[in-house]
């Protein structure tokens, strides 16, 4: 992973909606996204932002997916957030932790069955209970890029938010995991999940601008850098320009 790829996963407040951070990093990192560019004044002076291309339509990808997946951590790992860190500007993302788990309700509370056994029901929980107590993908997904690169996912939650969440306290985000909210949250990813269409027969499972075809998906799965600049209809930005070819991950997990 390059250096300014690195730096650009420095969190930034955000203060709501599509507000701009205000300028409290240092000036090595100015340049390091559009975002801090413009609250620090600077994008005139950012080589890479010159040439800033003009607003369109983001391209939109959303991931259904389990935590102990191997694809689905391969496909979140290396192609899912090294994109998102580069061209975040032109893409937004959803991330939907399910998969191929089966729910029923029992006494009035939901009770889940994942693929993968008790641990990666865990592991959906807390990074859903992520998403909603963050609320922001810029403070969320380093967390669970964080917690996915990780030898286990479950263990790795302290240590991911003390680096890329440090205000976040670890008991906000257990007394969502093991209380009604996300018990809730958990019922509504089912739902989601259910309410695919065409229905998912494996994970990941990807779609592009709403939409999922073998197409898609192959091309998200070997080179989803690329396919977003392509479908971008906006100006291209610089980092498009980039020729650097991402590895090939596609490993399934059949449902």
């Amino acid at each position: 992973m390059s250096r300014w790829l690195l730096l650009a996963l420095a969190p930034w407040a955000v203060s709501g909606g599509d507000a701009l951070p205000a300028c409290n990093y240092p000036p090595r990192l100015w340049c390091s996204s559009w975002k801090i560019a413009v609250a620090c004044q600077v994008e005139k002076q950012c080589p890479n932002f010159h040439h800033r291309a003009p607003a369109a339509n983001p391209v939109s990808l959303s991931l259904y997916y389990e935590s102990l997946c191997p694809g689905c951590t391969g496909f979140l790992v290396v192609q899912l957030f090294p994109t998102w860190v580069m061209l975040q500007d032109i893409m937004n993302i959803t991330l939907v932790p399910y998969g191929n788990a089966a729910e029923k309700n029992v006494s009035g509370k939901w009770q889940f069955d994942c693929q993968h056994g008790q641990e990666e029901c865990l592991g959906n929980m807390i990074e859903t209970c992520l998403m909603n107590q963050l609320r922001d993908v810029d403070q969320y997904f380093p967390v669970i890029f964080c917690m996915e690169s990780g030898s286990s996912v479950v263990d790795n939650l302290a240590a991911c938010l003390k680096i890329y969440a440090p205000d976040t306290k670890l008991a906000d985000i257990q007394a969502c995991v093991t209380g009604d909210v996300g018990n809730k949250l958990m019922h509504h990813n089912a739902q989601l999940t259910a309410a695919l269409d065409p229905p998912h027969k494996y994970v990941p499972w990807i779609l592009v601008n709403g939409k999922h075809t073998d197409t898609l998906q192959a091309r998200a799965q070997s080179a989803l850098f690329q396919l977003v600049c392509e479908l971008y209809t906006g100006e291209k930005p610089d980092a498009c320009k980039d020729k650097a070819i991402l590895q090939k991950t596609e490993n399934l997990c059949l449902n």
